[in-house]
């Protein structure tokens, strides 16, 4: 059975089901990340309306994450306290103060609480929106690449199917068994199982190379191919490989949710560089867990 290999074949690719998916999940993680912060902002925001007034003061440490502003207003002297996040100074100094006209006594000067949490708000949304756009864009490069190195003339390959497994993640190469000396990554599919060792393939593209097997299937590369030995622990296809079943869907998430594994750290280091807390901690992990997991199935996870 020979398989479709145009543009309108696209959705039934499994590596484009399988990228499309994460991409999804992607979007996903940033739209909630996005809409939490839009949120907070949206609080932060209204709450700092109504300081239109500005006056020079000063700010003394009154309580942990306190300070008391004083300043003048028509020659009568104004206080409130106003909660910080950065380090309290150590005695009185001076500082420019915001305030209500109608209410003096809400107040903000630099390093409030309240402007660190509007600025880290707003950063949620553009950052969570940033990475989204370059996700999408990203896709469309890999699917226009891939539609691109397709095409061409085709030229015979004697190559073996080899697995790598570096650390978490395992990825199907395609090695060179004539010529000079090749290794080209390819997106994962259930007729790898089967490729008997060495098979005779044609391949179209340059640095990116498609390879089409005597099947008819089509192999999608998930990376440059190389010049010199990818590093892991290799294993070899069997001369002639028994039949197996293909891993289920479900076996790819599974995989490709390991490499979620390092997430909640880098969202507790990130918490800790801005100070935002539970909050920060859980949007960063959320999606450094979501785009780990979109990198797994652009490179090419191997589930088998």
């Amino acid at each position: 059975m020979t398989a479709p290999t145009g543009p309108r074949a696209l959705p039934r690719v499994r590596a484009v089901r399988q990228v499309a998916a994460r991409t999804l999940l992607l979007l996903v993680a940033c739209a909630a990340v996005a809409a939490v912060s839009g949120l907070s902002s949206s609080t932060a925001s209204a709450a700092l309306s109504g300081l239109t007034a500005r006056a020079t003061g000063t700010v003394s440490p009154l309580r942990e994450g306190v300070v008391l502003a004083r300043w003048e207003v028509d020659g009568r002297a104004v206080s409130a306290e106003v909660e910080i996040a950065v380090r309290a100074p150590t005695g009185t100094t001076p500082a420019n103060i915001a305030y209500s006209p109608t209410d003096p006594t809400r107040a903000v000067v630099p390093g409030a609480t309240l402007l660190a949490t509007a600025d880290r708000a707003a950063s949620g949304v553009v950052f969570a929106a940033l990475v989204a756009a370059l996700a999408v864009l990203f896709d469309l490069w890999l699917l226009l690449s891939r539609l691109h190195s397709a095409r061409g003339p085709g030229r015979p390959l004697v190559v073996r199917r080899v697995r790598v497994q570096r650390g978490l993640l395992a990825r199907s190469w395609l090695e060179t068994e004539s010529g000079p000396d090749r290794w080209i990554p390819v997106h994962f599919d259930p007729a790898l199982l089967t490729l008997p060792t060495p098979t005779e393939v044609t391949a179209t593209g340059g640095r990116w190379s498609t390879v089409r097997l005597p099947t008819g299937e089509t192999l999608h590369p998930s990376g440059p191919t190389r010049t010199t030995e990818p590093r892991g622990r290799r294993t070899d296809n069997a001369t002639a490989p028994d039949p197996a079943a293909a891993p289920r869907w479900t076996r790819q998430w599974r995989v490709d949710a390991a490499a979620a594994v390092p997430a909640p750290v880098v969202g507790l280091f990130w918490s800790h560089l801005d100070g935002s807390g539970f909050p920060g901690w859980l949007a960063a992990t959320t999606i450094t867990a979501a785009v780990a997991v979109w990198l797994w199935s652009v490179r090419g996870s191997d589930p088998s």
